[in-house]
C-alpha cells in the first residue's frame, strides 16, 4: 500500500501542530487558532502549497432536489 503524505509534508503539519500547541499559530484572518483539526488543515493546505506529496481534496456530493 502507497503512503498517502510525504515525509516532508508530515515534518510540515508538525512544525504548525508546534505552533498550535505554542498559541502561536494564525488563521488567514489573523485570529488565533484554537480548534486542532483547523491546526491540521493550515499544515496540510500549507504542504500543498509547497508542492510536498498531499491526496487531493475530497469531492463534495452535489444535492439533488426534485421539481414539485
Amino acid at each position: 500500500m502507497a503512503k498517502k503524505y510525504s515525509t516532508a509534508a508530515e515534518k510540515k503539519v508538525g512544525k504548525v501542530m508546534k505552533e498550535f500547541k505554542e498559541g502561536k499559530l494564525k488563521s488567514s484572518s489573523g485570529d488565533k487558532v484554537r480548534d486542532r483539526k483547523q491546526a491540521i488543515a493550515i499544515g496540510i493546505s500549507e504542504a500543498r502549497e509547497a508542492g510536498m506529496k498531499v491526496p487531493r481534496k475530497k469531492a463534495v456530493a452535489k444535492k439533488r432536489t426534485t421539481k414539485k
